[in-house]
């Protein structure tokens, strides 16, 4: 790399010694969550889904983006969290998920897109240990910003392997 492209790097904050991850926040419940800012494929405004029969309730149901069939997860009732009333705020993230056998794509439903934070990798600390009384399985840390707490999920965690069979057997 000459000197030009390390200076650009630098200030882009590309340079290969960067250890800032970059997550996009969000608000449900009163609490600022964040999910990696690279697998945020687009943010849109809550419009209706087409139900699918026989999954989960936090499964909303699927809609039709651009030729893919993509579902729809209500974040707040995943995590059992009260239900909510859709407004002007709810957004969906759609985020690309990785497992074991493929990559797909869903989306989330929460409250309202907050920030895109910086975060280096120092400031994430392990989610706390509860024992088997409960999952932090969604949770790959906690960090600190401007003297609140932000919980940074694991997407790829979110649905279990079944949710997500079921999802494609009813397509």
């Amino acid at each position: 790399m000459n000197t030009a492209e390390n200076i650009m790097s630098h200030e882009l904050g590309l340079s290969s010694g960067n250890e800032n991850d970059q997550f996009l926040t969000f608000i449900m419940a009163g609490e600022e969550y964040g999910v990696d800012i690279l697998r945020v494929q687009e943010i849109r405004g809550w419009d209706n889904v087409t139900p699918i029969p026989n999954t989960p309730e936090y499964i909303k149901g699927v809609i039709n983006l651009r030729g893919s069939i993509v579902p729809i997860i209500d974040l707040r009732e995943r995590f059992g969290l009260a239900r909510n009333e859709y407004g002007p705020t709810t957004v969906v993230i759609v985020v690309k998920v990785i497992d074991e056998e493929r990559e797909r794509v869903m989306g989330i439903v929460v409250d309202a897109v907050s920030d895109v934070y910086n975060v280096a990798e120092d400031d994430m600390k392990p989610p706390p240990d509860f024992g088997s009384v409960v999952s932090v399985d969604f949770v790959k840390g906690l960090t600190t910003v401007d003297e609140k707490m932000v919980i940074i999920l694991d997407i790829d965690h979110m649905m279990t392997k079944d949710d997500l069979a079921g999802i494609a057997q009813n397509q």
